[in-house]
Parts: structure tokens; C-alpha cells; sequence
């Protein structure tokens, strides 16, 4: 059996990272929101973002000041397991947060906000979180 080698992009990526370190917008975001993130190209089994922005929708999770924020993830693809939380319909799609894939982000990285979840889902996932990674 033959396995399936995917190319990475790493060079577009790089050109990308470039014009986003050079931003100097506003953005402001809040806890429980759903954004366009760019995530880039990862390593490995590290969540890649899709299309030109190397971009995916993620919960912020946490801030730190204006500048930063904890993020986690989301994917529409049919998951299931201890590593995807269901959150059932975020911007019109069903939507899974990737517990395993949280991370920090600069502000710069956001491109647009698309949604907000309810204080009850977002403090399920909270508590899926904390359970996977830190029990």
C-alpha cells in the first residue's frame, strides 16, 4: 500500500507570514467569539489553515491584553473521539473544536469575526478542554 504524500506549502506560507507581521489594524476580539484565524502551515500533525490566508475558524478561548489570545481550532469534518468537542452550528456549519490543537495567537493572525457561542456550550468546552489536556 502506497501512501499518500501531501506537499506542504511552506514558501507561500512564509510570503503570507510576512504581510501579516507587517499589519498594524485594530482588531478587537472578546472571549466565546468565533474568527478567522491565520493559522499557517504547521508541522506535522499541527492544524494547517486552508485557501490563500491559510486560514480556520477558532473559539478565543482566553485574552492576553489586546495583543494575544488563546484560541482553540474548529474543523467541519465529521469527528468523533476524546480530541473533538461538538458545538453543534457555528457561522451555518456544523462545527467541532480540535481539543488537542489549542494554542496562543497574536491578534494580527485574526482576519474576521464570524460568530459567538452561547456562555453554556462555551463553558462545556472549557471543561473539555481542561479534561483532555490538563487531567
Amino acid at each position: 500500500m502506497t501512501e499518500m504524500v501531501y506537499r506542504k506549502d511552506f514558501d507561500a506560507w512564509n510570503v503570507e507570514k510576512k504581510r501579516i507581521n507587517a499589519l498594524s489594524r485594530p482588531v478587537f476580539f472578546h472571549v466565546r467569539e468565533v474568527w478567522w484565524c491565520s493559522l499557517g502551515v504547521n508541522v506535522g500533525f499541527e492544524q494547517d489553515g486552508k485557501n490563500q490566508h491559510f486560514s480556520r475558524p477558532v473559539v478565543i478561548l482566553k485574552t492576553y491584553s489586546t495583543n494575544a489570545a488563546l484560541i482553540v481550532p474548529l474543523t467541519t469534518r465529521s469527528k468523533k473521539g476524546a480530541y473533538y468537542f461538538d458545538l453543534g452550528r457555528v457561522a451555518g456549519r456544523e462545527a467541532k473544536a480540535v481539543l488537542s490543537q489549542v494554542r496562543f495567537t497574536d491578534r494580527r493572525r485574526l482576519i474576521n469575526k464570524v460568530d459567538t457561542i452561547s456562555k453554556d456550550t462555551f463553558e462545556k468546552l472549557r471543561s473539555a478542554i481542561i479534561q483532555l489536556n490538563l487531567s
